[in-house]
């Protein structure tokens, strides 16, 4: 070959190599600075949202206990719990949230773009606190859910995110609300990315939803709330314990299709029965206050988190998770504001530690897996209510609590606590299915 083209040839593998490290340098270098970019843009803003869901938990959460000791101090101020009612039907129409959705709206602002703002806030802000001060049977981190979503979009509606930005700003809000007051945050990070569509997690917001539940948790803990923990005794670990788990898990997947089913039809009646808003939600509070004195007791009054620990300590009657589910659903379905979890918390460690006792399991065992079982049915989020166990339970019995919450999941059904939730997978088999 002449030396001409061998120069020539040599000359142009040159030009070409140097030609495509130049494209492979532009290429890194737009992704390195769009990647970068991202991840301190959405560590600013994770730590904004949660900082100010940290605070506005911080202070729900303060709210929450001072009506607990009112209504515990002044025992017959259940007997305004119908006035109480009233008043939170004219706080969401004077708000203009009459056709307010609850938890659902937060899962539609982020899977719709549906925007929530201030008024969201101030509106389950200041019903949950009425209800519980009327001993109105209902939980917080619910509300949590929805101050945090609310708190969030509120954030990026003044910061004029686009759509996509919005929607991960909203589950930064929920993350730290729900860790704000449960002192949870990486069940609280997972949950937010996975109840929005179950089968697909939203990976994308797994930087920001960490840093929002991280600091909501942090702020929410120096202002006085405790995370909760509870110990739990087991005295061997053989494969008749995992048949007698995986037996109360089955039974636990059925509870949470009764669960459900009960607090969505309770609110159904309510409606076909009575169509005025106010007329509902006071009678309501009359059923709550005849119930409170027919059962002669203030347990299923309120969230009920104490019965929540007494279950953990000492076996419950059989009957308990009935009244409290009878309870929250009379509360919930007559318009009082407030969160289902911390009830189905109540329901599912009632039911555990009275089952425990048929199972030959310790009763702590027993409302661990209640709880976790329950929770995970009633909201099909496995893997968030799996790390839900390793906070409130310690790692040392996690195969225990997979097994349980993998079995709940699997027989719990294609319902749920959110009918806005979508079921984008089947939990029987690889399929495609996307339904509600």
């Amino acid at each position: 070959m002449p030396l001409f083209f061998v120069n020539f040839y040599e000359e142009l593998i040159i030009v070409g190599t140097k030609l495509y490290l130049i494209r492979i340098f532009k290429s890194l270098k737009r992704w390195i600075v769009k990647s970068f970019a991202s991840f301190f843009k959405w560590i600013i803003l994770g730590i904004i949202t949660g900082a100010a869901v940290g605070l506005c938990s911080g202070a729900f959460h303060a709210s929450l206990e001072y009506a607990a000791v009112l209504r515990n101090k002044y025992q017959y101020i259940i007997l305004l719990l119908p006035v109480l009612g009233v008043a939170i039907v004219f706080i969401y129409k004077l708000l203009g949230l009459i056709h307010d959705k609850g938890t659902n709206m937060v899962i539609l602002a982020v899977r719709d773009g549906e925007n929530m703002t201030w008024k969201n806030t101030m509106g389950i802000f200041t019903g949950s606190v009425l209800t519980h001060l009327g001993g109105g049977s209902a939980g917080r981190e619910g509300a949590a859910l929805q101050i945090g979503g609310s708190i969030g979009s509120q954030i990026g509606l003044w910061l004029r995110l686009d759509k996509q930005d919005h929607r991960l700003i909203t589950m930064c809000g929920m993350s730290a609300g729900f860790s704000a007051l449960f002192g949870t945050p990486a069940a609280a990070a997972f949950f937010s990315m996975e109840v929005i569509s179950v089968g697909i997690m939203h990976y994308s917001a797994v930087v920001p939803c960490i840093i929002s539940a991280i600091v909501g948790f942090k702020i929410s803990s120096y202002a006085g709330v405790a995370p909760a923990r509870m110990d739990i005794k087991v005295s061997e670990v053989d494969i008749v314990f995992y048949l007698k788990i995986a037996l109360l898990a089955v039974m636990c997947a059925f509870l949470s299709i009764l669960f459900c089913f009960v607090l969505k039809n309770s609110g159904r009646l309510y409606k076909k029965a009575f169509k005025n808003p106010y007329l509902r939600i006071a009678l309501g509070g009359i059923l709550v206050i005849a119930l409170t004195f027919i059962c002669q007791t203030r347990e299923y009054n309120g969230a009920g988190m104490e019965f929540v620990r007494k279950a953990f300590e000492t076996r419950s009657h059989i009957w308990e998770f009935a009244l409290k589910l009878l309870f929250t659903a009379v509360t919930l379905g007559a318009g009082f504001k407030g969160g289902e979890i911390l009830p189905a918390f109540f329901v599912g460690s009632a039911f555990g530690s009275a089952v425990s006792g048929i199972l030959g399991i310790d009763c702590s065992m027993g409302a661990a897996i209640g709880l976790a079982c329950l929770f995970c049915g009633i909201t099909n989020c496995p893997v968030a209510s799996v790390l839900l166990c390793a906070e409130l339970f310690g790692i040392k019995y996690l195969p225990v609590f997979m097994l349980a919450c993998g079995i709940s999941y699997m027989l719990s059904g294609y319902g749920g606590l959110y009918s806005e939730q979508k079921i984008m997978y089947s939990k029987l088999e690889p399929k495609f299915i996307d339904r509600k």
